[in-house]
């Protein structure tokens, strides 16, 4: 990727201290634009950066009635000799407000990352929150698979499993805690339907979980954030699947982003 302009890490450190507003274009329209800088950008438990921080920025133009569309990047580093380093999403939705408490956000999403295109992919989501219980399922068309490490040349073969799908399902819950302090734990189970992650003893399985709990608070203008996140993939079945076996274990992930 190129990496997003310095310029947008220095604007989210240095933000005025004013609300938080987002641009009403009309009576039916508004955009949010929302830099964010995290110390580690997971997705599903596992790191896309190596572990190292990332740069990211989300665009979306809401109407009244609930639909929705934008564009999301973020930095990434698959490492080896994958030539991306950005992943920029298209997304497209419905968000339902059924009472003050109860909402269904459905959305479809492509994936596109510059200069590897064997890496596009797409998925649709929908999340149900009932009083702050989340129910959610992902499905993805043409997932990507582990990339495939030649140890003896030293480079990227190909990702393998590309033509698999996945499915994914979450549970999970938020709140807000005093001192208006947001809550949110998930725990999510992923399926790649055949097996890509390969213990020491060469048995291999399918599927993993992974878990996050966060909390947040709004403070001069800025959202901060700390996570935990973790997985139950051993180091050798992370090794398997990323080629690396430090980037599904613990991790503490801080955030600090703005919305205007």
């Amino acid at each position: 990727m190129r990496t997003l302009p310095a310029l947008l890490m220095a604007g989210l450190v240095l933000v005025p201290l004013s609300r938080v507003q987002a641009f009403e274009l009309n009576d039916q329209f508004r955009l949010d634009v929302t830099p964010t800088l995290v110390s580690d950008y997971r997705s599903s438990g596992l790191s896309q950066t190596l572990g190292d921080p990332a740069a990211q920025l989300n665009i979306v133009l809401g109407h009244a009635s609930g639909l929705y569309t934008g564009v999301w990047t973020s930095s990434v580093d698959f490492g080896h000799d994958t030539r991306t380093r950005q992943e920029i999403e298209y997304y497209a939705g419905y968000y339902w407000q059924m009472t003050d408490d109860i909402s269904l956000d459905t959305f479809y999403t492509k994936y596109d990352y510059p200069r590897e295109s064997d890496f596009n992919q797409s998925d649709v989501q929908a999340l149900l929150d009932v009083y702050g219980v989340l129910v959610g399922a992902k499905y993805v068309r043409n997932a990507m698979g582990p990339e495939v490490w030649d140890d003896a040349e030293e480079h990227l073969i190909h990702p393998a499993g590309k033509d698999e799908d996945l499915a994914s399902f979450l549970i999970g819950y938020r709140t807000l805690l005093p001192a208006e302090v947001g809550f949110e734990a998930r725990y999510e189970y992923v399926d790649y339907k055949d097996e890509v992650f390969f213990a020491n003893d060469g048995n291999g399985r399918a599927s993993y979980r992974n878990w996050e709990i966060k909390l947040s608070r709004d403070l001069v203008g800025v959202t901060w954030g700390l996570s935990y996140v973790d997985t139950d993939l051993s180091k050798t079945e992370c090794q398997s699947f990323t080629g690396y076996d430090d980037l599904c274990g613990p991790a503490v992930v801080a955030s600090a982003s703005k919305t205007f």
